[in-house]
């Protein structure tokens, strides 16, 4: 499974970003999906996660109301859209694939990460 993410960038306080993850490969649209975050000097952190048909989702509480992740399983393409982004909100974001929603909603869950894309928000 191989995973590309792109759509970061910089955005102004109070803005909005959405960013895409593309899933190749034979077996990727059976798995669930995540994004997690990481800022400079932190760790990384989860997101958000959708399983392999969108029927479930988990979401970190602190971006519940402002984050929403969703699937396009035809286009095999995972979303992120970010909402009343704030500057804590910077940091490099991974798209990532786990076999269950709770097990990508856990970095030792995930078994492919993809790249990150940067996402900086200016205060």
């Amino acid at each position: 499974v191989q995973l590309q993410a792109f759509g970061g960038g910089l955005v102004q306080a109070g803005g909005s970003l959405r960013l895409s993850c593309a899933a190749s490969g034979r077996t990727s649209s059976g798995y669930a999906m995540g994004w997690f975050r990481q800022a400079p000097g932190k760790e990384r952190e989860s997101v958000a996660a959708i399983s392999w048909n969108g029927g479930s989702i988990d979401y970190a509480d602190f971006v519940k109301g402002r984050f929403a992740i969703s699937r396009d399983k035809a286009k095999n393409i995972v979303y992120l859209k970010m909402n009343s982004l704030e500057p804590e909100d910077t940091a490099v974001y991974y798209c990532a694939a786990g076999v269950s929603v709770t097990r990508t909603r856990a970095a030792d869950g995930i078994d492919y990460w993809g790249k990150g894309t940067e996402v900086t928000v200016s205060s």
